[in-house]
């Protein structure tokens, strides 16, 4: 079997996703999505092309490898090369399922369970900013079958930044967030786990007074307190924090993850599986972290089929925590792609025994939600 052509396209959901559909001379296809890579991750992805044309798909990793070192001078260290890389990756494990008659899972080395934990990213209140619209909009989720969420609280709009530049946290707005969080502990009871996005926006002293000042809650987690580019910054506040810290949804291939590991600065790593280089480099990040007892709690804001892939490889390891669903708010998300049973199933998402990832994409639906003014699968 070999490729014949690969194509994309651009739709919208958390922010513009690209899908990637590669063909073959045998007639079988293979979809992979990936997200976050900006406005010109299509021409990445076309740009990788010619390296895989008349190639054996199966050799999913050597492939992959191809591309990296072929363009490490390109931008495949981090950012928008690796993501166009992941998503080609992502497309032919889905191929090389679906040639060899198995999911995805079996071919990472067989799955540790059989269904993959979801945290529902609730953003804020669904009306407005209030500690009772936080929780009402808990409640809300929790009915919905989550028993874990998340909320943010780097707020812009309430007249705590004095300077657009400086996000140091007064104790005015430490003690805002501390209502809100304090209002959706309360509704939802000790059961419910409860994670905090700071979105990497403040200082070493104000994403301590925040971790401190979260104490009584019980957090899951704290994520990104402080920027992700100084590994030994987010080590101070985790010296300093009396609750568990999460980051890495910024950060890109193993190299990416190792001074994080290497300076035990979180508790928790959440790598971007359909951004950071792909299933089975994910997969070798999760083995980087077990070596020093660090769960995965990968980041995801991806559609059902990037969700899906996510949960191939949160099946497949051990150190594995709970998958983000980020799509509490969009549409699109029932229409995006077709199985045998909903990806979701009371707060989980449920594997399994298709080839291939699991799903066949919806491309009227794609269509739908396409970018103005560009094609879905088009050839080029």
């Amino acid at each position: 079997m070999k490729i014949t052509d690969i194509r994309t396209a651009e739709v919208h959901g958390h922010g513009y996703s690209t899908y990637v559909r590669i063909y073959t001379d045998e007639g079988l296809i293979g979809n992979g999505e990936c997200i976050h890579g900006g406005d010109g991750c299509p021409d990445q992805v076309h740009m990788m092309k010619p390296l895989l044309l008349g190639k054996d798909p199966l050799n999913v990793d050597a492939l992959w490898e191809k591309m990296r070192r072929r363009h490490l001078f390109n931008g495949a260290m981090a950012g928008s090369t690796v993501t166009a890389m992941t998503g080609i990756e992502i497309a032919l494990w889905d191929l090389a399922g679906k040639a060899l008659g198995v999911p995805v899972y079996r071919l990472l080395g067989g799955k540790f369970r059989d269904r993959v934990r979801l945290y529902c990213d609730c953003h804020a209140g669904k009306e407005d900013l209030t500690p009772e619209a936080y929780a009402r909009r808990a409640l809300e989720v929790v009915a919905m079958g989550f028993d874990a969420l998340k909320f943010d609280v780097d707020e812009r709009s309430h007249g705590f930044r004095t300077d657009e530049w400086n996000w140091h946290a007064s104790p005015a707005e430490v003690d805002w967030m501390v209502q809100r969080v304090a209002a959706v502990r309360e509704a939802v009871g000790p059961g419910i786990d409860l994670a905090i996005d700071m979105h990497g926006r403040y200082d070493i002293a104000s994403g301590i007074a925040v971790a401190r000042a979260m104490e009584p809650f019980r957090l899951l987690w704290l994520e990104e307190p402080v920027p992700p580019e100084n590994v030994a910054a987010m080590r101070e506040v985790r010296r300093a924090s009396p609750v568990p810290l999460c980051t890495g949804e910024n950060l890109y291939l193993r190299w990416g993850f190792r001074d994080l590991l290497e300076q035990q600065a979180a508790d928790f790593i959440m790598p971007d599986i359909p951004k950071c280089g792909g299933l089975s480099e994910c997969r070798k990040i999760a083995n980087m972290a077990e070596v020093y007892y660090v769960p995965l709690a990968p980041h995801n804001v991806c559609g059902p089929l990037g969700t899906m892939a996510s949960a191939h490889v949160c099946a497949s390891i051990p150190n594995f925590l709970i998958l983000e669903w980020h799509w509490v708010d969009y549409p699109g998300w029932n229409e995006f792609a077709t199985g045998e049973q909903p990806v979701i199933q009371n707060g989980h998402v449920v594997l399994t025994d298709r080839p291939g990832i699991g799903l066949e994409v919806n491309d009227d639906a794609l269509r739908e939600y396409a970018r103005p003014g560009t094609e879905v699968f088009g050839k080029r």
